[in-house]
């Protein structure tokens, strides 16, 4: 994000002075996040400056928080978190074109800085809101959707006919790789907590196995991709569950290739920039041919607690935070 104002304005539709954002002080838990007023900058060459309307809470938040990531994301303190938002663009930068300011936008940002009053973010990353979608809905498909679409576009192998199992199909990513490993003519098995059979059966599922109560063994063998959301040990019953030829694709591991068995596959993916698939699939949501669900909105005061049902569990689907009140 270009903190540095610059002399030259683009299109604007309000003033802006500052606004809050929620900024991560030191490593830790939830005490070490803090809203703040940040002054709000204007956009630089081929920039936007977005008021964020809408931005969903990720797994990735809390394992930030607590330093898990900290290699991969090299942040200098404090640091804004959120990684994807909806919202409407209020200046354009020197050089953007195919936005302007009114337009209604989401993007997943390839980094953090979501949870904010006002962002300024590379033009490039957005993607127009379909007219059928809220922020709320908007802001809850980014990265879900486009990692789910990686990860199953990562199959070396047609998944027509072959048997998918999805670690973790009622979060936000595999309730999507639900729907895309079905599209693709697979045979979907899921795993989910009791309360949230129903709703991945209701995403295309096959099977749906309550991972608390039911073991895996009658799949040994038999399951020619597994997607892992998971991680932890629920990825490493997985192993003896693939076929000859199988995959393991995980979002949760960075470690999956070292802890692959011998005569095993392992690999981790994470979310690519995709634009013009994102737009696609936002228009999927809109019209009611792709599943998009929105477990809860929270207020920005409460986005902190958020981030921790997150860690802990919560309901299917993604929580989402609304900025506008």
């Amino acid at each position: 994000m270009n903190q540095t104002a610059t002399p030259e304005r683009g299109n604007s539709s309000e003033q802006t002075t500052s606004g809050r954002a929620l900024r991560l002080q030191a490593y830790g838990g939830p005490e070490t996040l803090t809203i703040d007023q940040v002054p709000a900058a204007d956009p630089g060459p081929g920039e936007v400056l977005v008021s964020v309307k809408a931005a969903a809470v990720n797994g990735i938040d809390w394992k930030i928080r607590e330093g898990h990531l900290r290699e991969r994301f090299k942040l200098t303190l404090p640091a804004t978190l959120g990684i994807e938002m909806a919202g409407i663009v209020l200046q354009t930068g020197p050089g953007v074109a195919h936005v302007k300011a009114g337009d209604r936008v989401m993007a997943a940002l390839g980094g953090v800085g979501a949870y904010t009053d006002f962002l300024v973010i590379n033009a490039e990353k957005l993607v127009l809101t379909p007219d059928g979608l809220s922020d709320v809905e908007a802001a809850a498909i980014p990265v879900a959707a486009m990692t789910a679409w990686h990860v199953i576009q990562a199959a070396d192998f047609d998944l027509s006919g072959r048997r998918v199992l999805i670690q973790g199909a009622a979060g936000g990513v595999g309730g999507f790789a639900v729907q895309f490993a079905k599209a693709a003519g697979a045979f979907v098995y899921g795993t989910a907590s009791t309360t949230s059979l129903q709703h991945v059966r209701a995403l295309g599922a096959d099977e749906v196995i309550d991972y608390r109560q039911q073991a895996l063994e009658h799949l040994t063998g038999q399951i020619d991709l597994v997607v892992d959301a998971v991680g932890g040990k629920a990825l490493d019953q997985c192993w003896p569950l693939l076929s000859p030829d199988g995959l393991l694709l995980s979002i949760a591991a960075p470690d999956v290739v070292s802890r692959a068995p011998e005569g095993h596959r392992g690999v981790f993916l994470s979310n690519k920039p995709d634009t013009a698939r994102l737009a696609a699939i936002a228009q999927q949501v809109a019209a009611g041919t792709l599943q998009s669900t929105v477990a809860e909105v929270v207020g920005f005061d409460d986005l902190r607690a958020a981030i921790e049902r997150n860690r802990t569990g919560h309901a299917p689907g993604k929580i989402v935070v609304d900025l506008t009140g």
